[in-house]
């Protein structure tokens, strides 16, 4: 685009840009009219303009950095960077107000960084890490999906030490436009936010993972979080299931008749420290179904099948029996049942 060269058409053109408040193209023309003809009529108001127009060029600038969607640290720092810049330049009453409103709103967005940093170093240490080797998975005692029983190389991931608990899940919704489990605002009741979170689909699970850095589990690993490389056949051991080792169906000695808050259960845990890993709730993990999976799965980091209709779910809830409990036991639902039995956890790749 080819403009005349006249320093006073390219002053008008930086007056239309100012009235836009497109800043760069009034800062451009305004500083060409200069260069055409620096003794001109308008030369000293255009001066003028054009350090007024530099200012509320790099205040835009700052302030769209910040207000980007998750804006990253760096994004912070490069606004600030920018506001020490326009700090130099000499502001008039209104830019000053813009740049204290922009300073603080930066202060505010670098504490929002920090806690979040903080939140997510948080979830790290209420993860276990799952040393990276062999276990036997399956049964050979069991239903004929757990067969043959075979030996399986998992590579080191960390696992949630507990369930994802109804305060977590909250704070999963307030953050984000996910639609809330069904009845919603009884789970969300002050005396439940310990408690698993349920009545959740696959697709929430998975949502809720993803928000906070983490996945699903897969199959795999989740049977050697919950049995380790021992063979054993629950979570704290061969022992019967009581009520001091899991939330388990209350005519199989548990006095509790419907969930407990997360980590109730000291002696029923893992190997590796996890909490619940047999009862209080279901868990979805990441793999499909197929009955006939182990008869050909890898020996290396099986994921599951491709495909398929039903997702896997493990561990047995408040409402099972000793035999759903058991670490090999599968059981499968459809990815969209959402029960007041099913929930979750979440895995990570070191």
């Amino acid at each position: 685009r080819q403009y005349p060269t006249n320093a006073l058409v390219h002053f008008n053109l930086g007056e239309a840009c100012r009235g836009l408040k497109d800043w760069a193209c009034a800062e451009e023309h305004y500083q060409t009219s200069l260069e055409l003809d620096p003794k001109s009529s308008v030369a000293q108001l255009a001066t003028q303009r054009r350090h007024k127009a530099k200012v509320w060029r790099l205040l835009d600038e700052g302030k769209q950095a910040i207000t980007e969607p998750d804006a990253s640290p760096t994004k912070f720092t490069q606004a600030q960077d920018t506001l020490d810049i326009v700090n130099t330049l000499g502001l008039d009453d209104e830019q000053q107000a813009l740049y204290h409103q922009l300073h603080e709103k930066i202060q505010q967005g670098r504490d929002r960084s920090r806690e979040k940093t903080a939140s997510a170093q948080s979830h790290e240490r209420l993860m276990a890490l799952v040393p990276a080797g062999k276990f036997r998975m399956g049964s050979s005692m069991g239903d004929a999906d757990e067969q043959p029983e075979h030996q399986v190389y998992v590579e080191a991931f960390f696992m949630d030490t507990y369930q994802v608990t109804v305060g977590q899940y909250a704070r999963f919704l307030d953050a984000t436009s996910h639609e809330a489990p069904p009845d919603w605002t009884i789970m969300n009741r002050s005396q439940h936010q310990k408690r698993p979170i349920v009545n959740v689909d696959w697709a929430d699970a998975y949502a809720y993972c993803t928000w906070v850095g983490k996945r699903l589990p897969t199959e795999a690993e989740r049977e050697k979080a919950a049995r380790g490389t021992d063979g054993r056949t629950y979570p704290w051991g061969n022992e019967h299931p009581t009520k001091f080792f899991a939330n388990v169906s209350q005519e199989h000695w548990n006095n509790h008749s419907a969930l407990t808050p997360v980590g109730t259960f000291e002696n029923g845990k893992s190997p590796y420290g996890i909490y619940d890993m047999a009862g209080n709730v279901w868990e979805w993990v990441s793999d499909w179904y197929d009955p006939n999976y182990y008869k050909t799965s890898p020996s290396q980091n099986p994921t599951g099948p491709p495909r398929g209709e039903s997702k896997v779910i493990r561990g047995g809830s408040w409402g099972s029996g000793p035999e759903a409990l058991r670490a090999a036991h599968r059981e499968i639902h459809s990815p969209l049942f959402r029960g007041l039995g099913t929930g979750f956890r979440c895995a990570k790749t070191p």
